[in-house]
């Protein structure tokens, strides 16, 4: 027997009987499963483990420093501006980032919005954005660097040098049940956005139907959790949770999402959304120390202008036609009333369905399929009117989408009113 595989089983063994894992253990078995030493299965059964009986505040700190230290680091000290990014845990119908970054950025800011792709059903920021003609994801760190010192924000791909041990765990975690752990989590987001050398960071974390974490308890934790590693590792951390039982805005699709965005830019858009945006970009802009109005930078098209010159220096046509769904379907309101429920987590299936999201990583995503909300809880509707249009390039896929909301539409006499912006969580 090898000393390694001999020393891999001690650290599931320490694990598995609820053992505390030393900094060197942590940091030789993710080297080694990086470097290929060490074996999926034996990583599969380490991630049970840490599963079932969690990692405490150090366990956690030197994890993350390892999946960070597995690759490269974005080294942003030389830009002119304070840098400051926001991660949100994902939603149905979150085009905030599409907004948030150019207008954080007309303030003064740098925003390295290192962006992901959609699974399952929430959307992606980097699907979203590639509706738009001859827009690039995938940049080189110089070119990331580059704008963020000429635009002020970059919403790109995070480059396959940043916390490659990740993108190993990732992957592992989703075929072995293992996904649902906060530590595990928290070290994926974190390690990611600490590498990409941001100063301060805020969390949007996501509560309810439509939500990673539908768990108002779980998701205060999960935010615990990313804060006190983000202060760990010296970015200044702070989250605030929102909530995510009613889609954000009116849309949940690619193209649809960002003409809803250009929207909000124009000094318009869902009034819902505008919130959620201007409550982030207030931390962001506390975070790095500007003063400055981001309703005032909204109101003035200067967000609007800086947005614009990022999708230009990404190779996108800033007023190219957003391509359109050549089948659209609406479903009725059974009565009269006022809408009381609009479940997230349904519109976001329904979505998907009609193929704005994927079931794999390698999956395409239509540009043109999603949910409009033509009514959201609180509004009126009159019987027959429609509650949502499903918009879809291929007719095939209307019924699965409508049965995904077959339950989703509740209808009454009196408004729910729901606040959005939950709770703030912070050192």
């Amino acid at each position: 027997m090898t000393a390694a595989h001999h020393s891999v089983v001690d650290v599931i063994r320490t694990k598995r009987d609820r053992g505390e894992l030393t900094d060197e253990q942590i940091r030789w078995v993710l080297d080694a499963y990086v470097r290929g030493t060490v074996a999926d299965e034996q990583v599969a059964a380490l991630l049970m483990a840490v599963l079932l009986n969690g990692l405490d505040a150090r366990e956690l700190s030197t994890w993350t420093s390892a999946m960070i230290e597995s690759g490269e680091r974005l080294d942003l000290s030389a830009l002119s501006r304070p840098t400051v990014d926001k991660h949100s845990t994902g939603g149905v119908g979150d085009k905030v980032s599409l907004v948030l970054a150019p207008l954080v950025a007309s303030c003064g800011a740098a925003v390295p919005q290192l962006s992901g792709r959609g699974l399952g059903h929430t959307g992606g920021t980097l699907d979203k954005l590639e509706s738009i003609p001859g827009w690039r994801a995938a940049l080189t760190n110089e070119e990331i660097v580059a704008q963020l010192e000429s635009v002020g924000c970059v919403i790109c791909a995070a480059g396959a040098g940043l916390a490659p041990a990740d993108r190993k765990l990732y992957a592992l975690r989703d075929v072995t049940a293992t996904v649902e752990s906060i530590p595990l989590i928290a070290a994926s987001i974190m390690s990611k956005k600490i590498a990409e050398g941001t100063a301060a960071l805020v969390l949007d974390v996501k509560v309810g139907t439509g939500a990673f974490m539908p768990d108002r308890e779980r998701a205060r934790e999960l935010a615990r959790t990313m804060v006190g590693l983000g202060t760990a590792h010296s970015v200044e951390t702070v989250a605030l949770l929102t909530s995510m039982d009613t889609p954000l805005g009116r849309t949940a699709g690619n193209a649809l999402e960002v003409r809803e965005a250009e929207a909000v830019l124009e000094g318009g858009g869902p009034p819902d959304l505008v919130e959620v945006t201007l409550a982030l970009a207030g931390e962001m802009l506390a975070r790095c120390g500007i003063h400055d109005d981001p309703a005032a930078r909204l109101a003035d098209g200067s967000a609007r202008a800086t947005y614009r010159a990022m999708i230009a220096a990404q190779g996108g046509d800033p007023d190219a036609e957003l391509p359109t769904a050549s089948h659209v379907r609406a479903v009725p309101a059974a009565r009269d009333g006022v809408v009381r429920r609009l479940d997230a987590r349904a519109v976001g299936v329904a979505a998907w369905r009609l193929g704005a999201g994927r079931a794999r990583k390698e999956d395409p995503v239509s540009p043109t399929a999603g949910v409009v909300c033509v009514r959201k809880p609180g509004e009126v509707v009159a019987a027959g009117e429609p509650v949502v249009e499903l918009h879809t390039d291929d007719a095939a896929t209307l019924e699965a989408a409508l049965a995904a909301l077959a339950d989703a539409i509740e209808i009454g006499d009196a408004p729910a009113a729901a606040p959005l912006v939950l709770e703030r969580v912070a050192v």
